[in-house]
């Protein structure tokens, strides 16, 4: 079989780039190859956003890597727009490399209008200068249409997106921290249409505290989690599947794509340690079946998404516990790579778990969280976990406090005692269930 190389070119012809004339091809890999002091190339589908006419001259819109100017892939990450100037030595010319241009960009498969996601509340409140600077420019450049709604409360992005004309759109985007993506994927799940409407690809730009979603995504081929690369990958259209986590408590259910944690403060509690009774029951995943103690599942009421729970191969394992950790991607935020083992649609979630550990153990283990190392401290316990129930306890020097269970950064449930208690919160401090939906979201992914 011949290579694509030698195969005939979409197109080639002699146009004028800096006053001079000089052979242009566009190969049926998607290369612009040219001679300008020296050989240069383009990869269409990785580093072209788009192109203009301007009278006889085409512009072509590009991103690529600021240190070498031409090549975005396996270099620093920190991306530019570019324009590279063709002329053409006729109008008929001109016409045909535009056809050739514009039907090569259309065959690749990328949005053509998004709804986006503007949250100016969040983080440092840097979004709207992100979207201006950032978003805008590249989106521009990629000829997208684009619909933005700024939100106005907790909860606006669910409600917006429970009620949106999905068929106007190719994909839905956020500006933002981990949080309005939550919040649009528990809004089209709550939508009669659902099964339809979670498949609609989500894009997320880092705007917010943690971008957790945003630096799992782009660390999985070595890119720096910046603004600009997060658009790229949503420009470019490729996608891939999101495991959803169901949280339920009697009626009430939560989405969660992120992760579940129950109580890890960090560095300022590391000489005051908390320890909590509890215990966790879950459904091991193959080579996992070691841990834990064979129990058997309790009905609650209601019934987890079309898994049945009561005939799985159920374990326990009781506390005391300083925290657990329960992920579906391998950052918590950008400085946290706190399950670097978690797959996006692998049907697991990742647990996490510390028992007990000598206080300067877990000084060491914090300074690994940056890398992942600390899952390798004999104080850490890592499985990965088919479903999941989480019944917390009280603290054990102090029973009449408990603790605080968060999902995906937001307080599900407060226990008594603990900062803001008599806050209402989604679900009590009590039992909770979860489990996995292999790949039932869709994302916009770098690759």
């Amino acid at each position: 079989m011949d290579r694509l190389d030698d195969q005939p070119p979409i197109i080639s012809d002699r146009v004028i780039i800096n006053g001079i004339m000089t052979p242009v091809t566009l190969s049926k890999d998607g290369r612009l190859r040219w001679s300008e002091r020296g050989q240069r190339n383009l990869t269409v589908e990785k580093e072209v956003l788009g192109f203009v006419t301007d009278g006889p001259k085409i512009k072509i819109r590009t991103i690529v890597d600021s240190e070498d100017g031409i090549c975005c892939v396996g270099s620093s990450g920190n991306l530019v727009r570019k324009d590279f100037v063709f002329q053409p030595l006729s109008e008929e010319s001109q016409r045909l490399w535009c056809q050739k241009l514009r039907e090569y960009i259309d065959s690749l498969g990328r949005p053509k209008s998004l709804f986006i996601f503007l949250n100016p509340y969040g983080g440092k409140k840097a979004a709207a200068k992100i979207f201006l600077d950032h978003v805008k420019p590249l989106l521009e450049d990629a000829e997208i249409q684009i619909t933005v709604q700024e939100t106005k409360h907790q909860l606006h992005a669910k409600e917006v997106a429970y009620a949106l004309d999905l068929s106007k759109y190719d994909g839905i985007v956020c500006v933002s921290g981990d949080g309005i993506l939550v919040e649009v994927v528990n809004g089209l799940l709550g939508r009669e249409d659902w099964n339809t409407a979670i498949k609609m690809p989500l894009g997320i730009v880092p705007a917010g505290t943690g971008n957790g979603m945003a630096k799992s995504l782009l660390d999985s081929i070595g890119d720096p989690c910046r603004a600009s690369n997060a658009v790229v990958s949503i420009i470019r259209g490729h996608k891939r599947s999101l495991d959803v986590a169901t949280i339920k408590q009697g009626e009430t259910r939560f989405f969660s794509i992120l992760m579940l944690a129950w109580d890890f403060y960090g560095l300022q509690r590391i000489f005051h340690l908390r320890q909590y009774s509890g215990c966790v029951s879950f459904v091991p995943a193959p080579g996992f079946e070691a841990y834990g103690e064979p129990t058997t599942y309790q009905k609650h009421g209601y019934k987890g998404p079309d898994i049945s729970l009561e005939n799985l191969n159920w374990k326990a394992i009781n506390g005391p516990f300083i925290s657990i950790w329960l992920h579906n991607v391998p950052w918590g935020s950008e400085d946290a790579m706190a399950a670097p083992n978690a797959k996006f649609s692998d049907g697991y979630m990742d647990l996490i778990f510390i028992k007990e550990c000598p206080t300067f153990s877990l000084l060491s283990m914090m300074t690994e969280l940056s890398t992942g190392n600390h899952v390798k401290s004999p104080h850490v316990v890592c499985l990965k976990v088919k479903a999941f129930i989480l019944e917390p306890g009280p603290r054990i020097r102090d029973p009449s406090k408990e603790g605080i269970i968060d999902s995906d950064g937001e307080v599900l449930a407060r226990g008594k005692g603990t900062y803001n208690c008599d806050q209402k919160t989604l679900m009590a401090y009590d039992k909770l269930q979860i489990t996995v939906d292999q790949a039932l979201a869709t994302l916009f992914t770098p690759v």
